[in-house]
């Protein structure tokens, strides 16, 4: 009941595997990739429910980062050319679009 989906910003590209989903409690990845990451960008993530605006839920820059407002974390690879959205018992409640973008 989990979607991603990709979005692209003005500074870099970005790619997500346009469908991801899993079943209540059942945990998931959600995997972003950013091959053109320059200088001191940030990984950041966002989640959209039904009928509402984007909302930031995590930035990242290298390694792991738990998330603040639900279980689970981000991964960011060192080269930070990738990275990985964990929600570890995402519940129906969670269902919703999450997007990875780069931003200074």
């Amino acid at each position: 009941f989990l979607v991603s989906s990709a979005v692209a910003t003005s500074r870099a590209q970005v790619q997500q595997e346009p469908l991801a989903e899993t079943t209540e409690g059942t945990s998931i990845s959600i995997n972003c990739s950013h091959p053109n990451v320059q200088g001191n960008m940030y990984v950041q993530w966002y989640r959209q429910l039904r009928d509402q605006a984007p909302h930031h839920i995590v930035t990242g820059f290298t390694g792991d980062k738990p998330l603040r407002d639900l279980p689970g974390r981000l991964s960011v690879a060192a080269d930070r050319r990738s990275s990985t959205l964990w929600l570890a018992r995402p519940r129906r409640g969670d269902a919703a679009v999450y997007y990875c973008a780069l931003g200074d």
